[in-house]
């Protein structure tokens, strides 16, 4: 892949802002590797073909359009990327890699930014409820976990409603999160009803003046319209105790499954009117690029991207931050 470092100036910073950039370097070297496969499915070959070129010609961009569809851009969005690029290149704004790199980002952040909406806790909202949702295998009872130690860290309470009653691996999960970080779980057995788990966590969190609850779901195929159904019956439900509830509803889709996410994505949404999308396992494939798919057939928010097992793993989405880990562009 490409990339190019900028100089920088030898100043010396305040132990705190120190601290913080280290931090946030270390969050970016996450992301850039957790991207590594996807960023060299996008520049692959793209560089052996532009040397000894004198400028970016249509041979170039002819590979680059090729491997931003394999990687699971969409036609659309990279109907949209190429499209911009032809434009600079007739401007005779394309002359080197540098160039090309700083374009693709320039236009690879305006087809992402305005999906690029982080979650706001309303802190009125006792609790804020967030139901998750999303197929088996998705990463989603992981990212409850993930997301409860976060809100955590944040000062705010938290409990959890383990409502895939048709998974026993799924409650077993989430009790051991809970246990682990000293989070309530409320859970009935195996087949119980979801949305009857769902709302005595509600009641409790209101008598408990919790600030958050994460709400599990079953995640049977998508395709099956008894899940969507039970989906709607459980909101309806949460409805009954707060009617401006659930304040989020995040679908978790793995990014690894490419254009099936995006499938997945507007079933749901269909359903649903989802608010979030978290994209998980981006660390584990080529098809990274689906996040720009999503983001050019839905105005759904895209609120976390996972890249790792870690806590520090499951990261705010930021488009150009997203681009450029994904380009092995310098952070600053």
């Amino acid at each position: 892949m490409f990339g190019f470092r900028k100089k920088k100036e030898n100043i010396k910073k305040p132990e705190k802002v120190k601290k913080q950039n280290e931090k946030s370097g270390g969050l970016f070297k996450k992301l850039r590797n957790g991207l590594a496969k996807t960023g060299s499915a996008v520049t692959g070959g793209v560089g052996t073909l532009i040397l000894g070129k004198k400028q970016i010609d249509d041979e170039v961009l002819e590979e680059l359009e090729t491997n931003l569809l394999i990687a699971d851009v969409g036609i659309e969005a990279t109907q949209q990327i190429i499209a911009e690029l032809t434009k600079r290149i007739k401007r005779k704004q394309l002359k080197d890699v540098d160039a090309l790199m700083d374009a693709m980002h320039d236009t690879m952040v305006e087809l992402l930014e305005p999906n690029a909406r982080p979650l706001i806790i309303d802190e009125n909202n006792h609790p804020t409820v967030i139901l998750m949702i999303g197929i088996n295998g998705a990463g989603k009872t992981t990212t409850i976990g993930k997301l409860a130690k976060k809100f955590q860290a944040e000062g705010k309470s938290v409990i959890l409603a383990a409502g895939d009653t048709f998974r026993a691996a799924a409650v077993e999960q989430l009790q051991v999160w809970g246990e682990r970080n000293d989070i309530p779980v409320i859970a009935q057995g195996t087949g119980a009803d979801t949305a009857s788990v769902i709302y005595d966590a509600m009641e409790s969190a209101k008598a408990k003046n919790i600030d958050i609850l994460l709400a599990d779901t079953a995640g049977r195929l998508h395709t099956q319209d008894n899940l969507m159904e039970e989906l709607k019956k459980v909101k309806r439900v949460i409805q009954k105790i707060d009617p401006t509830a659930p304040h989020e509803i995040m679908l978790v889709v793995d990014a690894s499954i490419g254009q099936n996410a995006l499938i997945q994505a507007k079933e749901f949404n269909a359903a649903l009117d989802i608010s979030g999308i978290t994209v998980t396992k981006l660390d584990g494939t080529a098809k990274g690029g689906i996040l720009f798919a999503i983001a050019k057939n839905l105005d759904v928010a895209i609120r976390y991207i996972g890249v790792g097992e870690g806590i520090d793993d499951l990261q705010t989405f930021d488009a150009s931050t997203f681009v450029k880990a994904l380009l092995n562009l310098d952070k600053e």
